[in-house]
Order: C-alpha cells, then sequence, then structure tokens
C-alpha cells in the first residue's frame, strides 16, 4: 500500500527523471535529507511550522514520526519523534502518515497503524504542544477492513471533517478510494464514511492480477487525500497509482461542499508527476499557507538510490482552471 517503508531495489533504474519536465526549471530542492515521507506541515500557534513524516520505523526515542522544526519553509530542524508507544508493538508494524490539527486548545494527531499493508486502521492522538509528546486516544475506523492516509479539515462553518483512503473491491476499478466523514469530536466520527471519489484512469493503477480480499483484481489506488477551501470551492489534492514507481502523480478534484459530489478536473490526470518536477514519483501531498497567503505543496520524493523518500516543497497556482506548482 501506498505508506510501506521500503522501496524495490530496482526503483532507481526505472526512474530517471523524464525529458518532458520544463526545461530550465529545476526540481525543487530537498528540504531534509533524512527519511521523511507523506510529510504534513502545520503552522503553529507560536508561528513556526512544524513538519510530520513516516519513518522507516520507530525513531531512537523510541516514537513514530519524524517531526522537523522550522523558522520558514525551506530551513527544517529534526526534534525526534511525536508519538510515543506505550503497548507492546507487534514485530512488523508500522505507522503512517500523520496530520494534525489544532482545536480545542489541544493538537490532535491522526495517523494509520497496522502491519505491512494490511490491518491499518486510522487513529487519533493528542498533545499539548505541535511537537509532542502525543498520547494516542485511540481507533477510529473500527467498522472499516482496512483505512489509511487520515487528513483532518475544517469547514469555513467551523465543522471538522476527516478525509482518509478506504478499499472497495466492487465496481470496474476496484482499489484503494476516497472517503470523508463529519467528526462529532476530535476523537469520534459520525455516521457512516462517504465515498467521494474512485479510480477513473488506467495511471490510477497500483497492480495488475493484485491478490486482495480472496480474489485477483486490477487494483487502483487514490490515497492522500488533502483539502482546501479557496474562492468559493473546494479543492481535494490527492495521489494515484503505486508509490514505489515514478508514475506516481498528484492530482485534483473540485466540489460545491465537502460531501461532494466531487468531480476530477479535465482534462484528467496528475498535475504533478515526475515528469513536470524532476522528482522521482512525487506524491502524498499536503497543503500550508504561509503569513502572506501563498499556499504551499509539500510532497515526497524517491532519492536517486531509491532507499528514502525526502520532503520537497512547491507553491500552488489556483488562479487558473487548473492548479499548477512550481518551484
Amino acid at each position: 500500500m501506498g505508506d510501506d517503508s521500503a522501496a524495490p531495489p530496482d526503483l532507481a533504474a526505472e526512474a530517471e527523471p523524464s525529458s518532458e519536465h520544463v526545461e530550465g526549471a529545476p526540481p525543487p530542492p530537498v528540504l531534509w535529507d533524512g527519511y521523511c515521507a507523506d510529510p504534513f506541515v502545520l503552522r503553529a500557534e507560536d508561528g513556526r511550522y512544524v513538519m510530520y513524516g513516516t519513518a522507516p520505523g520507530l525513531l531512537p526515542d523510541g516514537r513514530a514520526f519524524q517531526t522537523l522544526v522550522g523558522d520558514d519553509l525551506d530551513t527544517w530542524t529534526p526534534v525526534g519523534g511525536a508519538l510515543v508507544i506505550r503497548d507492546e508493538v507487534t514485530p512488523g508494524t508500522e505507522w503512517w502518515a500523520p496530520e494534525v490539527a489544532l482545536a480545542d486548545g489541544r493538537y490532535w494527531m491522526y495517523y494509520s497503524r497496522g502491519i505491512g499493508d494490511s490491518g491499518h486502521q486510522i487513529r487519533v492522538a493528542s498533545s499539548v504542544g505541535p511537537t509532542g509528546p502525543f498520547e494516542d486516544a485511540g481507533i477510529l475506523t473500527v467498522d472499516l477492513p482496512f483505512a489509511i492516509d487520515p487528513s483532518p479539515f475544517q469547514d469555513v462553518d467551523g465543522r471538522w471533517w476527516l478525509f482518509y483512503a478506504t478499499d472497495l473491491v466492487d465496481g470496474e476499478r476496484p482499489g484503494t478510494v476516497l472517503a470523508v466523514q463529519r467528526l462529532r469530536t476530535m476523537t469520534e466520527l459520525e455516521g457512516p464514511p462517504n465515498v467521494i471519489l474512485r479510480a477513473s484512469a488506467d495511471w490510477q493503477l497500483y497492480l495488475a492480477n493484485r491478490f486482495m480480499y480472496g480474489g485477483h483484481h486490477d487494483w487502483h489506488t487514490l490515497e492522500g487525500p488533502s483539502v482546501l477551501h479557496h474562492a468559493g470551492r473546494y479543492w481535494l489534492f490527492y495521489s494515484g497509482g503505486n508509490w514505489q514507481t515514478p508514475g506516481y502523480g498528484v492530482a485534483a478534484a473540485t466540489a460545491a461542499a465537502v460531501e461532494g459530489p466531487w468531480r476530477e478536473l479535465e482534462p484528467a490526470g496528475p498535475f504533478i508527476t515526475s515528469a513536470s518536477t524532476g522528482l522521482i514519483g512525487p506524491g502524498h501531498c499536503s497543503l500550508v499557507r504561509d503569513e502572506s497567503g501563498r499556499i504551499h505543496v509539500f510532497l515526497h520524493a524517491w532519492d536517486e538510490t531509491g532507499a528514502r523518500r525526502r520532503p520537497h516543497r512547491l507553491v500552488l497556482d489556483l488562479d487558473g482552471e487548473r492548479p499548477t506548482a512550481s518551484t
């Protein structure tokens, strides 16, 4: 699934930056040279920026999730792990894709926990400070077979929602889909999942003839949702395809309301790709506004050896019919 911590050994050989990359536009620089996948950036109450990301395992301090802080969006200092692990850990357990929201005077971290690419469920933890320590407060998605990549979003009316990815086997393109539920409280979901976007194109194929849920399927994947309200409409940014390959990228959909209907942009397809950025498999983005209101996209990409996913930043422009992202 989209956040396994190791890449196939031949990734680097397959992932030469495309010649379609815009001539003269350098790839966005590496923001930190360690492993920090699924980077989420939060502007804290004190004005600092905090980045949280998936790590290959627990950090040396025994906590999960690489955490970095910065006074600006380009210079980052690691400060250890964010999530305290108090229970005995089953071998193979992984912690994926943390995102953090500030509400009710606390910081709330949403993430998934599971073993390999199975059994993942979305959990929530909280802390009085943005860098932790975050203490787990339980599972949110108890009725789903699999759920990852939670992304909390506060609507213009103040209500909180949780976007995430889950699996559906039925339909023309079985695979991982995007869903949303309202947060009744910061630790409790309300109502059933509302599936808002399913795979619609070949570029979203994760693996042909993949064995999942007792059968073989041409498995498609949408994951890593991130939502923004801008200029009167809602923008959903998500990653699609196989996270292990250069074909991974970021696409967008829009809606007039949080629950949809959500419509992919036309022409369909990703607007952040290996070809457009010069990065290797860019994806799983998060969005943050700086002090001036500019929107920045943080995402990960593979290093040249295929060993690490490192964070990068692009500037997002939503003034046209289709979004653009540039260095």
